[in-house]
């Protein structure tokens, strides 16, 4: 995504592109934290609408939101997988030039990597308090490292006016303006998922500060070690046209510029920090889908929810959701062995989902909910309005922007198709909650006492509810 970035708009664009996004993740993650810290429990975006929603439209808009949640997610499985594929792939060229790399290759290395995060959050769940704090310092230590070996080795640094900047449209469209904005693609997918500590809350310590407090700074910390990442990397393209805009260039670019700038020893060690940090990143979403996939089911919503809502005997653990998720993300990537701009498309759709599910709870709270919400902990006192607006006209806004072609001339090769599978899986997801799912799906369950319980609005004490629950979600360690 980075190569296609600086194609588009140059360093200029990326980096500026990145700082504007990350303002209005920041803007929206505020808004999601306070929903968060007064509803904190498993089902998440999903729950919240529950409670916010109108009673005649709570079921509709619960179903929409957690199909968009879960299309986000599922897609946000596929993307960061693929990526990692492309990274491998991109490994392979540095030491073996001759090998042919191609996308068949690469997706038999993403169906490997699926097969590993699946193994993983089925077996090795009561690691993955470990393995995220590890992650995170992964992620942190290697930002630092390529970063500052990076600069110290490569020669010549690029200009700080070809870093802050330089503008280049290579995207094809006669719009400088537009090519900036095609930016924001790669921007806003990195800057998303943040809303998986909702779905770890029922496992999470004081989750009324901790899920709001795991939100923000999910997004503080990956806008700002982001932000000195593409600084870094900027400086270190020795030359644009070969390094960036040539066809003979590894891919993914990123790589061509660590060998060229450090040498191939040293861009094996870069890539090391790099590729940890992506399969952590997909094993997070792979545990945090099976979760929000496990309470959707718990309520009937999904199909095969009957076995989807069971827990593994041996680790009580939602396994069969974890299956669930690999094997549709295994699906979805058969798209990239079919199109030039599918894993565009697939970027573009985990975007959508995670931006629409989003968009509706915080919709809901500035208007029709404004009155009747009760703010928990953490919230925005009287800027909360403010703030919800701005967060929803950016998440209209880039949702609009990631169904519009990222290439020109636009042909039947290149074009964004990201419309094509969201619309169908949302139509027939619409259309079986016309036809059949109105009849009996009634939105959240919680089960107390052995009985499922429909939480209507007299339920204010969520708190209370989950820590009644006889039935335990899931048995991870607690999360600070």
């Amino acid at each position: 995504m980075w190569g296609d970035a600086m194609n588009d708009a140059g360093s200029l664009g990326v980096i500026w592109g990145w700082f504007i996004t990350g303002i209005f993740t920041m803007i929206i993650a505020m808004s999601l934290a306070e929903i968060c810290s007064a509803y904190p429990t498993t089902g998440g975006l999903y729950f919240w609408v529950s409670r916010l929603a109108p009673p005649k439209y709570m079921p509709l808009a619960c179903w929409l939101t957690g199909w968009f949640n879960w299309i986000g997610l599922t897609f946000g499985i596929t993307s960061v997988d693929l990526g990692l594929a492309q990274f491998i792939a991109g490994v392979i060229n540095v030491w073996r030039p001759e090998v042919d790399t191609s996308v068949y290759m690469q997706y038999g290395i993403y169906i490997g990597i699926l097969l590993i995060h699946g193994v993983m959050n089925s077996i090795a769940v009561s690691w993955n308090g470990v393995m995220n704090q590890f992650a995170f310092y992964v992620n942190m230590l290697g930002i630092l490292f390529i970063v500052i070996v990076g600069l110290s080795i490569t020669r010549p640094l690029a200009t700080g006016d070809f870093v802050f900047n330089e503008f280049y449209n290579g995207s094809g469209f006669s719009s400088d303006g537009y090519a900036f904005l095609l930016v924001i693609l790669q921007s806003q997918y990195t800057l998303s998922g943040y809303d998986s500590a909702a779905h770890m809350a029922e496992e999470t310590k004081n989750s009324q500060h901790g899920s709001p407090f795991g939100i923000l700074t999910a997004v503080a910390a990956n806008a700002t070690s982001g932000f000195i990442f593409l600084i870094g990397i900027s400086f270190m393209v020795k030359n644009f046209a070969a390094q960036i805009t040539s066809e003979d260039a590894i891919q993914p670019q990123m790589v061509q510029v660590f060998v060229d700038g450090v040498g191939s020893a040293w861009t094996m060690v870069f890539l090391i920090f790099v590729m940890l940090s992506i399969f952590f990143c997909g094993s997070s979403l792979t545990l945090g889908s099976s979760r929000m996939v496990y309470a959707f089911a718990r309520d009937g919503a999904m199909p095969l929810s009957k076995y989807l809502h069971k827990l593994d005997k041996r680790t009580n653990n939602p396994v069969n959701a974890v299956w669930f998720n690999i094997i549709v993300a295994g699906i979805v990537g058969v798209l990239y062995m079919i199109n030039s701009t599918a894993y565009e498309s697939i970027v573009s759709v985990n975007t959508i989902g995670s931006q629409l599910s989003y968009l509706v709870p915080i919709v809901l709270r500035i208007t029709i909910a404004r009155d009747k919400f009760k703010p928990g902990p953490w919230n925005l006192g009287r800027f909360s309005t403010i703030v919800g607006v701005a967060a929803s006209c950016w998440l209209i806004f880039t949702c609009c922007l990631f169904i519009c072609p990222t290439e020109a001339p636009i042909t039947a090769d290149n074009m964004n198709y990201a419309i094509a599978p969201f619309a169908f899986i949302m139509i027939l997801s619409g259309g079986y909650f016309a036809i059949w799912g109105r009849k009996w799906f009634t939105g959240p369950v919680r089960m107390v006492d052995g009985q499922e319980v429909v939480l209507g609005d007299d339920d204010d004490s969520i708190p209370s509810i989950t820590k009644e629950k006889v039935e335990e979600p899931v048995a991870l360690p607690d999360q600070k």
